[in-house]
């Protein structure tokens, strides 16, 4: 396992970590029982993986309760712990800067642990990106000196807000929507250099469709049912398109993981794990970096093709 700079105040994170997600009971995904999540958080220590991404409502809080059950008795000084606010255990939304440190506190009690590494406002309407317009960044700056979070950031999607948010707060973390077909975002990337704000890639496999296990006559019944037949067609053009760029000499979950880790400016890739043999696939992909002749076809790939369609995530 390879480690990355996150913060200042944090200790170097494993370049692939876990998206606790799927760790909490019926959470909109594939449930795990108690047993099966905590087996994955152990197994994931073993593998080398130090970055733990939850939030309060995976799970209505079983995500963040089972994961740490599981990390009870860790060395804490070794891991990095990142939690959110905003989208609340009880299911509902709370973006009120009031709810903040009442949301934090029920993370910790459910985590057992005292801080936070970081806090993100979990995926907020734009406008709550602006520092100089709300009253969050002071709260959160308040409970970073208590010591109760280490950094605060925002969970967000477009290269728009990760500016927004960088160049009017002190935030240090971004956790931001960046895969393949998604790439946006990187315009932001040398900035967040600059400024030393660490960034988590989420959902690097596009919610499954570059495991190249979905086609064009897929059907869901869970999360992912929000897309229409058009986009569903759509995306398995694109995917096509992607393996032809990469050809058929690797697994393609494997190399789209690969791409994120290509973008020095990424401190941790999130993928989502439901069993021990994903999370260790996963985790192999640092093993097999992308060339730099085909990452910069995908770069192409995606200003020609992708970027014009503007894809629901």
């Amino acid at each position: 396992m390879n480690y990355r700079m996150y913060t200042e105040n944090t200790p170097r994170v494993s370049e692939i970590g876990l998206g606790a997600w799927q760790l909490g009971q019926a959470s909109g995904w594939k449930s795990l029982s108690e047993k099966e999540a905590i087996e994955i958080v152990e197994k994931a220590l073993d593998l080398g993986i130090n970055f733990f991404d939850t939030a309060p409502n995976y799970g209505h809080g079983t995500g963040e309760e089972r994961l740490g059950k599981a990390l009870k008795g860790v060395d804490r000084s070794r891991i990095a712990i990142s939690t959110k606010f905003g989208h609340t255990d009880s299911g509902t939304l709370d973006f009120s800067p009031g709810s903040i440190r009442t949301s934090l506190e029920g993370s910790l009690r459910r985590l057992q642990v005292d801080y936070v590494d970081s806090l993100l406002i979990h995926n907020p309407p734009s406008e709550l990106l602006d520092g100089a317009q709300n009253d969050h960044y002071e709260i959160l700056e308040r409970l970073q000196e208590e010591g109760k979070i280490r950094a605060y950031g925002a969970s967000l999607d477009t290269e728009a807000e990760m500016r927004l948010l960088m160049e009017t707060t002190n935030a240090r973390v971004v956790e931001a929507f960046f895969n393949i077909l998604h790439q946006d975002i990187a315009g932001a990337f040398d900035r967040a250099k600059e400024k030393g704000v660490g960034i988590i890639v989420k959902i690097p496999l596009d919610s499954g469709w570059l495991s190249g296990k979905y086609h064009g006559n897929s059907t869901f019944d869970d999360i992912r049912s929000r897309w229409s037949g058009e986009d569903i067609q759509t995306r398995a053009r694109l995917v096509g398109r992607v393996k032809d760029i990469l050809q058929p000499k690797g697994n393609l979950a494997q190399q789209a993981i690969a791409f994120c880790l290509a973008y020095d400016a990424v401190s941790t890739v999130i993928p989502g794990n439901v069993s021990i043999a994903q999370l260790t696939s996963n985790v192999s992909s640092a093993e097999h970096p992308l060339s730099r002749e085909a990452v910069k076809s995908l770069e192409e790939f995606y200003l020609r093709e992708v970027a014009p369609l503007k894809l629901p995530w």
